[in-house]
């Protein structure tokens, strides 16, 4: 093993997913071997990679809209009345979700 031109082991564990992926990506390449097909991948692939900073701001606001409207469901289920506080609560956030789609939308482009 002293004389081999690749004389480092690397070892990585997948679940059977990640497995069949892997077999499915190779089966589309005329290689049959593991390792040659990885090293290429790990070498010469490439990552898309994504910022979610805006999808996860407007998944936020989107939550804190979802717990109002529901606490004001629950009150006014429960018989008490409605306070025009909550509904321009609502429309506040209504809003910056409304700039937040708009910013992530002409930021995809």
């Amino acid at each position: 093993m002293a004389n081999r031109k690749r004389n480092i082991q690397m070892k990585f564990y997948v679940t059977e997913d990640e497995k069949r992926l892997i077999d499915e990506k190779m089966s589309q390449l005329p290689t049959r071997r593991y390792g040659a097909y990885l090293r290429k991948m790990a070498i010469d692939g490439y990552i898309i990679y994504t910022d979610t900073a805006d999808i996860k701001a407007f998944t936020k606001e989107l939550s804190a809209i979802g717990r109002n409207i529901n606490q004001i469901a629950k009150r006014i289920n429960a018989g008490a009345p409605a306070y025009q506080a909550d509904m321009d609560e609502i429309q506040e956030r209504l809003d910056e979700i409304w700039q937040l789609q708009r910013h992530i939308l002409s930021s995809q482009r």
